[in-house]
């Protein structure tokens, strides 16, 4: 059984990565427990009155999310997939980590926004928080993702971390969910190479994918570009459609995620982002 956060706040976004999840988990008996967390100042808005200015009722967050707790077991077609709401006021990551236990959470799907035609980043603060303060496995899911299991899986690496059976044990279990192939890439300068360190890694990697999945992985090096450039015609070369990324390598972190805007990498608008903690 495994256990599934989804923390939503209604929007379009945070609902498509419900979807996304439940795609991606057929077949998987799972306890989906969606979250919505509202701030200590929303706590008088649960309530049938009405707002004295503009004569609106209040939204009734607990309602909402109970009827689409209701709307999601109706519409499942996997029976054994279960679904359960969460409703807290307060601090979102002290609560996140807090169900993490309670519930034994396994993976926390998010949602994000994607392009919008303005410069946002990439991940929302939300989202980011979880990732960097969240010891625990994240999906990150653009709006605009195809609701299909993922074929092709790229794995970005520089080789600077050791690839423990807590990192390789989710991207094993995630290229088999949809008998996907695994593109490990690398991007390196004409004058570069690897350390000796990098070379064990590498090597680490490779035997450990070659005894796992002999016929569903390949790896590649790509030479005399900029990482995110390099990460960009990869994944519109090979029809990317999901990217592995491990949380302990924060050069490409900070690179793909923080550092960048929708406008900069556009395939964050369709392509998920699986973020593996050790």
């Amino acid at each position: 059984m495994k256990n599934i956060l989804v923390p939503t706040d209604f929007s379009q976004n945070s609902i498509q990565a419900l979807k996304y999840a439940q795609v991606l988990l057929s077949g998987m008996e799972c306890n989906f427990y969606l979250l919505y967390v509202g701030t200590l100042l929303d706590t008088g808005s649960d309530s049938e009155s009405f707002q004295e200015k503009k004569g609106e009722p209040k939204t009734n967050t607990k309602k909402k999310l109970n009827d689409l707790v209701k709307e999601t077991r109706k519409k499942s077609t996997e029976g054994n997939h279960f679904f359960f709401a969460l409703h807290e006021y307060g601090f979102f990551i002290p609560i996140i980590k807090r169900h993490l236990e309670e519930q034994d959470i396994h993976l926390i799907v998010m949602g994000t926004k994607g392009a919008s035609g303005v410069r946002e980043k990439v991940v929302g603060s939300n989202a980011g928080d979880v990732i960097t303060k969240v010891q625990c496995n994240t999906l990150v899911i653009p709006q605009q993702v195809d609701l299909s299991k993922p074929k092709e899986i790229a794995f970005p690496t520089d080789f600077n971390i050791f690839y423990s059976l807590k990192i390789l044990r989710p991207m094993v279990e995630m290229v088999h969910s949809g008998n996907a192939q695994l593109r490990i890439m690398n991007v390196l300068k004409d004058e570069d190479s690897l350390s000796e360190e990098q070379q064990k890694n590498k090597e680490y990697l490779l035997d450990f994918m070659e005894e796992t999945f002999p016929n569903a992985h390949s790896f590649h090096t790509i030479t005399n570009q900029k990482v995110k450039p390099a990460i960009q015609c990869f994944v519109e070369s090979r029809e990317i459609d999901m990217m592995i990324m491990v949380a302990k390598n924060l050069n490409f972190i900070q690179q793909i995620l923080f550092d960048s805007i929708v406008e900069q990498i556009s395939f964050h608008t369709k392509i998920p982002f699986y973020v593996i903690h050790e």
